[in-house]
């Protein structure tokens, strides 16, 4: 369930970034649509660019004879002429823009992962998120066999927090927010006479996930 390979959480870009990034793109690829698409494509020009760099006139003559082969096609017998293809370039341009928005909400969402682990009477054992301060990961956890005692807290940095605790319970969730850089997570003990299994599931901003020993 460790990947040690994974980058660092510092390594990774934050929310806000993502986003910006994602305006960004949508902002350039409207400035292309605008600026160099519609004038060579359909000689539509509300900058004067296309007219300037010499691609109004070009979109002047596609638009021509798109036209001309609109009128070729309504003749009786005529041949079919080939599908027009001048939007190609528009859809590639939202598609990578698509594509990048999709990315950074991925990004944004982060990733999710199940994990099982067995506690024995008396056992008691932990798994930790490596989360960024204000990072939120959604949980829930469920105890078959029994119920356990549970510590959901953080550490790192010099810093802990318990957030919160419980005695003879069969399962929680809810959302995580992190209080600051470190490791997050929840402490099980099995206080009963029988082994239990605790499966948790996550998913949210976190860099890794792993059973602490």
């Amino acid at each position: 369930m460790y990947n040690a390979d994974k980058p660092s959480y510092s390594d990774l870009p934050t929310s806000k970034q993502l986003i910006r990034s994602t305006i960004i793109a949508i902002i350039s690829a409207a400035v292309i649509l605008i600026t160099i698409v519609l004038p060579a494509e359909y000689a539509i020009d509300p900058t004067g660019i296309g007219r300037f760099l010499g691609l109004a006139e070009m979109g002047t003559i596609k638009t021509q004879l798109a036209k001309e082969a609109d009128q070729d096609r309504q003749k009786p017998g005529a041949a079919r002429p080939a599908p027009d293809k001048r939007s190609s370039l528009v859809e590639r341009i939202f598609g990578v823009l698509l594509v990048r928005s999709a990315a950074a909400e991925m990004s944004s969402a982060g990733r999710s992962d199940k994990m099982s682990i067995t506690l024995k009477p008396t056992e008691g054992k932990e798994i930790k998120l490596r989360m960024r301060r204000g990072a939120k990961a959604n949980f829930s956890w469920s105890v078959s066999g029994g119920v356990v005692n549970f510590d959901l807290h953080g550490d790192g940095g010099g810093r802990s927090k318990s957030y919160k605790k419980g005695r003879g319970v069969r399962g929680a969730k809810g959302t995580l927010i992190a209080a600051f850089n470190g490791n997050h997570g929840w402490f099980w003990r099995n206080r009963g006479r029988k082994t239990v299994t605790v499966t948790l599931q996550t998913s949210g901003d976190y860099t890794s996930i792993k059973e602490m020993r």
